[in-house]
């Protein structure tokens, strides 16, 4: 999947033209769960995909504060996003530095991965939490939701579902440090 993708999913999840500073607020609080990347990256995407014809801007000149560009999606670019989506999908690699720092963990006490895994661990539950937040404050029927809702409820329970995946691997790992080694 490529930053285009997600920009312009985010845009096709919108009813309205979006500012590039709103479409990356809009980002973080969306797809941003699971595409990372930068107001900067975004910004130069948008270019990118407005060159290419998926995206036209509005210029909107403001009293006050800088003028603003409001992005909006193309026919191109909502043909383009439906194409990649019937495109199968590979899984994408793990890139999890924790798992790297295992490989090599002979090198330093266990008392430093049990430290690290129980802070990544803080971090899952921290995230397990927000999502269950999000179930409860926005998919409490989801048997009355449109299409639209049921979709995102399917990524929420991705994200509970990989959150607390890491959170039994971590409680896993520190058990095997703390027992097998002593």
């Amino acid at each position: 999947m490529a930053l285009s993708h997600s920009i312009l999913a985010t845009l096709v999840g919108r009813a309205k033209p979006l500012s590039g500073y709103d479409l990356a607020k809009e980002f973080n609080s969306s797809v941003g769960f699971f595409w990372k990347t930068t107001h900067q990256q975004i910004y130069r995407e948008l270019a990118k995909l407005e060159k290419e014809g998926m995206l036209t801007s509005e210029l909107v000149r403001q009293k006050d504060r800088p003028d603003k560009k409001i992005y909006s999606i193309t026919d191109y670019g909502r043909t383009h996003l439906v194409e990649w989506i019937a495109e199968p999908s590979v899984p994408t690699p793990i890139k999890e530095d924790m798992l790297v720092k295992m490989y090599v963990g002979f090198l330093v006490p266990k008392e430093i991965l049990i430290g690290e895994l129980e802070q990544l661990r803080d971090i899952h539950k921290e995230r397990l939490r927000l999502y269950h937040e999000y179930e409860k404050k926005y998919f409490l029927d989801v048997t009355k939701m449109n299409m639209k809702g049921k979709y995102r409820y399917l990524n929420l329970r991705s994200g509970i579902n990989f959150e607390a995946g890491h959170i039994k691997w971590c409680n896993e790992a520190i058990e095997f440090l703390k027992n097998e080694f002593e």
